[in-house]
């Protein structure tokens, strides 16, 4: 849903307006800590793992900032007493010389922003998956910094007008199959990376 939202939508204008400059590195983090012996995001062959979860998050936003995906993966994890990976850490190489960093977590209290860095300036998104009412963004350039604010919106209400608009009108959805399939191709070049010891290219 946080696709969808207004706040995602005007980082992705700034950054096509060239407010940034040219992208050089984006970082991001989702975690918080997981009680509860059951839960089905510790089971494995249930999909568990941060990773499943919510680095999902930081790194289709970093897709979406740069418009295409990785070539490369680095992937770090460590796995809690089930096996799923109870913290992962992974970076991204992009074409042009982009990197994205991001880090998930189930043992590390709730910590989340997004972070996208130009060659002329820095947005810091403070909420960037669950944005809240009243929300703020920060554009730094040189040593000057402009707060941009979003009026509150319900989170799931881009999502359902998008779906909308693709059944009545046939107009395209904004997030495609194909750009689905493509970060479960990242996650998945991320885990054979933490296995391996080594970076992945990845496959679509």
């Amino acid at each position: 849903m946080y696709r969808h939202h207004p706040q995602t939508l005007k980082v992705l204008e700034l950054i096509k307006d060239g407010s940034l400059g040219a992208l050089r590195l984006i970082r991001g983090s989702f975690t918080y800590v997981l009680s509860g012996d059951g839960d089905v995001r510790l089971e494995p062959a249930m999909g568990g793992g941060s990773i499943w979860d919510v680095g999902c998050y930081p790194i289709s936003y970093a897709r979406a900032v740069v418009g295409s995906n990785p070539l490369e993966v680095f992937g770090w994890q460590v796995t809690g007493p089930t096996g799923i990976d109870e913290t992962f850490v992974g970076q991204l190489r992009f074409e042009h010389d982009i990197y994205a960093q991001f880090d998930s977590s189930f043992a590390i209290p709730f910590h989340t922003f997004m972070e996208i860095v130009g060659s002329e300036g820095t947005l810091n998104i403070p909420r960037p998956f669950k944005p809240g009412v009243d929300e703020k963004i920060y554009l730094i350039r040189g040593d000057k910094t402009e707060t941009i604010k979003f009026k509150g919106e319900e989170l799931y209400i881009g999502e359902v007008e998008d779906i909308a608009d693709a059944i009545l009108v046939g107009r395209e959805s904004r997030i495609s199959l194909e750009d689905s399939r493509a970060n479960i191709g990242v996650l998945s070049a991320l885990y054979e990376s933490a296995r391996s010891g080594k970076p992945i290219s990845v496959n679509y």
